[in-house]
């Protein structure tokens, strides 16, 4: 076993769990014991049917929510162990960053806190970790899932200084501009090469893609060129993959020699000192950050904005508005357990909690129990 870096994030330094609770027996850490609870969790389960960019019923091959979570938690161990930080941490983090992700991705989202406007607004780093702290039902002691300060840390990856306020210690670094352990930096950067690389996949996949397009991506356009030198003749589907897995080893090598070179010159010592540094300490040299970037923007020119997924898109927006505007007009609607949690909320903090309570409903929906509750509650010839 690889021996962690005295400012990686160490389980006996652990700010702990908001319920005080005996540790693990047997094998298990803390952080194990984290990555159980979620793997274990009603969330996780469900992203197998959430939207990555295509509508789960578009086609099995596509990636998912769920898959896309396994292809982030596999970047994030390997570049860790690399680091010699901590896998778990990090694969906890990686497998729980969607969790409060709405069905039918971006889209979804935005439709969403559109709706949310006068109540708070809608944010999936926000609801990933509402969901781990109360939504989950699954102990007797507590709601949610009662996960280590450092996993809940890394999962909520983005906060306005608004819901930082509200949020406690876990959203004081906001406030106070300190960084978030070396793991869930990592946890970040892993989200965005996983995403990046599959879409090409899956675009190419699809057809919305095309090689020749891709040929004017400067990333792309080195593997390529090389793959096609060193194998003549490949079949395109081996081509395509030998293309993607070399663009994925690149920027992991790079990000792991930059990385290594950053915590070189900032020398922590602990994990406090990577949390005070003037900056985030895990990145991509310039050139592959320029080259990435080039890759992500041309993804949202001629994948996320072809017409095919706009019209996806535009369906999805209206379902989830739908069914939003519908149930927060007649909480009679909603099956009992989420009325009465409507209730219970809208008790407690008036029209923002019954408004919360919808929106705690929708987005914990798969794409196609979305669209099965669109038609059981819109379409007159469904059965309910």
């Amino acid at each position: 076993m690889i021996a962690l870096a005295p400012y990686a994030a160490h389980e006996r330094e652990s700010r702990g769990r908001a319920y005080p609770e005996a540790p693990p027996t047997g094998h298990r850490g803390e952080f194990q014991r984290d990555r159980d609870r979620i793997v274990h969790s009603g969330a996780f389960r469900r992203l197998e049917y959430k939207t990555q960019v295509f509508v789960n019923h578009e086609g099995d091959l596509y990636r998912t929510r769920l898959t896309h979570s396994l292809e982030v938690a596999q970047i994030g161990r390997s570049v860790c162990g690399a680091l010699h930080l901590n896998e778990t941490l990090c694969e906890a983090i990686c497998l729980a960053h969607d969790l409060g992700h709405t069905p039918f991705g971006h889209a979804g989202q935005d439709a969403l806190n559109d709706c949310m406007t006068e109540f708070g607004g809608f944010e999936h780093n926000l609801q990933s970790l509402r969901v781990v702290d109360e939504l989950e039902e699954r102990y007797a002691e507590f709601s949610g899932l009662n996960l280590t300060y450092e996993c809940r840390e890394g999962i909520l990856k983005h906060c306005s200084a608004r819901n930082a306020r509200e949020l406690g210690e876990i959203g004081r670094r906001f406030l106070d501009r300190r960084q978030p352990s070396l793991e869930a930096q990592l946890a970040n950067i892993a989200d965005e090469i996983a995403y990046n690389n599959h879409d090409v996949d899956d675009g190419l996949r699809s057809g919305l893609l095309e090689i020749s397009e891709l040929k004017t991506v400067t990333l792309f356009a080195r593997h390529y060129a090389e793959v096609e030198r060193r194998y003549p003749g490949l079949g395109e589907r081996r081509q395509i993959h030998e293309v993607i897995r070399r663009m994925i080893n690149e920027v992991v090598n790079d990000l792991i020699e930059t990385t290594r070179a950053r915590i070189a010159d900032a020398a922590p010592k602990t994990i406090e000192d990577v949390r005070t540094a003037g900056g985030l300490m895990v990145a991509f040299g310039d050139r592959i950050a320029a080259e990435h970037l080039e890759l992500k923007r041309f993804l949202r020119e001629r994948l996320y904005r072809h017409y095919r997924v706009v019209r996806m898109t535009s369906k999805a927006r209206r379902v989830v508005r739908d069914l939003f505007e519908s149930f927060h007009a007649d909480l009679r609607l909603l099956p009992d357990e989420h009325r009465e949690a409507a209730e219970r909320l809208e008790a407690r903090h008036g029209a923002s909690g019954r408004a919360r309570a919808v929106a705690d409903y929708v987005a914990g929906m798969t794409d196609r129990y979305a669209i099965l509750e669109h038609a059981r509650v819109h379409d007159p010839s469904s059965v309910s």
